[in-house]
């Protein structure tokens, strides 16, 4: 799901069985899905109208407008309003999940991570047992994966590139660390919520679709040094004209070495992109 949507999807409180297909306007695809389905689907059916501009006070307010009209149509399907309260510690508890996944990250493989990542935005939970901070594998190449979303198949792409002698240290997908929003602010969690979840999210996610698209780069300025990575992995689906757009661009912005990869199958990695992710590795090593 789109992170822009996904900060009223977490914090509704739906009825168990309430279904519904939320698609935003952040790509052409996504359009393309809610057509689709109010078309030839069964379920509701909610378009989310998303600025590509964040600079402005009235882009903010546009998303803010944008998330009550995805809250109210949440409610008709059974959910319940929250209370500033009950809507603060929603907020607070997907904080902390996504705080306890950074701190536990550097003690869990890359395909325990992916796992851990995939159980969060199934509501939150994580898996038990988390490891301690400091088990980090050694001697370990450590890439970003930077781009498409994966959709299935994350796990067996992290443990290939384990078996390799590489380790995923950032995930900077969008269905990984790239779409989470920034911590929240205690004070402003208390006082108004609401503003807080909107400005935390829309003001802060560096997604590639936005323009202008600074933060993304900023953002994967500190990250890339920050962890010391060594290598960048690439994923654009063939479809994704956002992401093809920002592959040469950042190839020429990183000063790493970056193989562009563009999955052919996501439940099960073909010959040719394992061959592929094997020659990287290899010039890494």
């Amino acid at each position: 799901m789109c992170p822009f949507a996904r900060a009223a999807v977490e914090t509704a409180c739906t009825e168990p069985g309430a279904a519904a297909l939320v698609a935003t306007t952040t790509c052409d695809q996504m359009r393309r899905a809610a057509e689709f389905g109010e078309a030839y689907g069964t379920l509701p059916v909610f378009l989310m109208h998303v600025p590509s501009s964040w600079e402005s006070a009235g882009a903010h307010k546009y998303y803010r407008g944008e998330l009550t009209r995805l809250g109210r149509f949440l409610r008709d399907l059974g959910g319940r309003e929250p209370s500033k309260d009950r809507l603060a510690g929603v907020m607070e508890k997907m904080d902390a999940a996504r705080r306890a996944l950074l701190d536990a990250r550097p003690g869990m493989t890359s395909s325990q991570f992916a796992v851990a990542v995939a159980a969060y935005y199934r509501g939150g939970v994580l898996p038990l047992g988390l490891p301690d901070r400091g088990g980090e594998v050694l001697n370990s190449v450590p890439l970003a994966v930077v781009g498409s979303p994966f959709f299935e198949g994350q796990a067996e792409v992290f443990g290939l590139i384990e078996r390799q002698g590489g380790r995923v240290a950032l995930d900077a997908t969008t269905s990984g660390e790239g779409s989470w929003p920034r911590p929240f602010n205690r004070r402003r969690l208390r006082e108004d919520p609401f503003d807080e979840l909107a400005d935390a999210y829309f003001g802060s996610i560096p997604d590639a679709f936005r323009r202008p698209n600074s933060l993304l780069y900023q953002w994967l300025r500190r990250e890339l040094q920050t962890r010391g990575i060594r290598g960048i992995i690439f994923r654009r689906y063939v479809w994704c004209d956002t992401w093809h757009a920002e592959a040469q661009r950042m190839k020429e912005w990183c000063g790493l070495p970056m193989l562009i990869l563009e999955p052919e199958d996501d439940a099960r990695l073909r010959a040719r992109s394992i061959s592929r992710i094997e020659a990287f590795m290899e010039v890494l090593r």
